[in-house]
């Protein structure tokens, strides 16, 4: 899946000639925010977490980390992140590349209330040498979000 499935997605929206292939690794914030000229808040940086079996994707703004009782009071479980290891085969994307697109179904995708505060945003786009920009328009209506949360914090 990952990229082949993330361009597929995005076409669909006519988007997908939209994404950014990097020479070098956008696999983490920092390392995206200089691959694309960009400050860290502005990577929307998309983490996969586990309640029950279920596994859900919150994508949030890159200056900021979970808040583990607004976490708890939102899902009614203790934060825990899907295995480094698990990420690929219950995401469908290689861990440095997790976004909201292309995503395997039955993926829950959440945007947190950090986002709100950018006209614009640079997800991953399915590998660690992809990215696309969006609008947070954009990023809604092509992420199709269950709900909008906020469960993070400043760092």
């Amino acid at each position: 899946m990952s990229y082949k499935s993330v361009k597929e997605d995005l076409k669909q929206y006519d988007m997908d000639e939209r994404i950014i292939v990097l020479d070098e690794s956008s696999a983490t914030v920092p390392l995206a925010a200089k691959a694309l000229h960009t400050d860290e808040a502005h990577i929307a940086k998309t983490m996969s977490f586990l309640v029950n079996d279920q596994v859900n994707l919150i994508v949030m703004a890159g200056d900021v980390k979970i808040d583990n009782h607004k976490y708890k009071e939102t899902y009614h479980k203790k934060c825990k992140m899907v295995p480094f290891h698990d990420v690929e085969a219950m995401t469908g994307h290689e861990p440095g590349g997790v976004c909201p697109f292309g995503v395997k179904d039955g993926v829950n995708v959440y945007l947190d209330d950090s986002l709100k505060r950018f006209d614009h945003v640079f997800p991953a786009a399915g590998s660690a040498h992809t990215a696309i920009e969006v609008s947070i328009q954009e990023l809604e209506k092509v992420s199709h979000p269950k709900a909008w949360v906020d469960v993070t914090k400043m760092m």
